[in-house]
């Protein structure tokens, strides 16, 4: 990756951090989450509301490190108005960009939701990150695919 590029990516990293868009508690969601990693604290606890198969509203809370943070931020920016079948997509892009070799869901995105989870490409470089930047992601799967809500990245 050109240096350039792998600059411009930690400043939007922190920049989501230091002004993370979409951080709030829905009012009477249809769905919530709350994800844990027990060996950092970063704690996230996502809100939904699901209207018609698509992501009405979004929001997130908790306290984490920036990756985290911005992360879920990028998340709730990314979700916000989608169906949930291309919010299972950008989640499936997402874990592949981080945990294997090639991500094959990432094809299928919109260029611009490429653009976007690809700002979390450096971090495959250091494996102790890959939690804080996934955690926001499967707080949201477990949100919207299990009745307890509750992840842990010990899972």
């Amino acid at each position: 990756m050109l240096p350039e590029l792998q600059t411009l990516y930690q400043e939007l990293i922190m920049e989501h951090n230091r002004y993370p868009r979409n951080y709030k508690r829905i009012e009477a969601p249809t769905h919530e989450g709350h994800g844990y990693n027990p060996l950092c604290g970063d704690e996230v606890h996502v809100t939904l509301r699901v209207e018609d198969h698509v992501i009405a509203d979004v929001g997130f809370e908790g306290k984490s490190c920036a990756i985290c943070r911005a992360s879920s931020s990028i998340m709730t920016t990314l979700i916000k108005g989608q169906s949930l079948e291309m919010v299972e997509s950008l989640f499936q892009a997402f874990h592949e960009l981080l945990t294997q070799e090639e991500a094959p869901h990432m094809a299928s995105l919109p260029p611009a939701f490429q653009e976007k989870l690809r700002i979390f490409s450096t971090v495959k470089n250091f494996p102790m990150r890959v939690k804080c930047a996934t955690l926001p992601w499967h707080t949201l799967h477990t949100a919207l695919h299990k009745p307890a809500g509750v992840v842990a990245t010990t899972e």
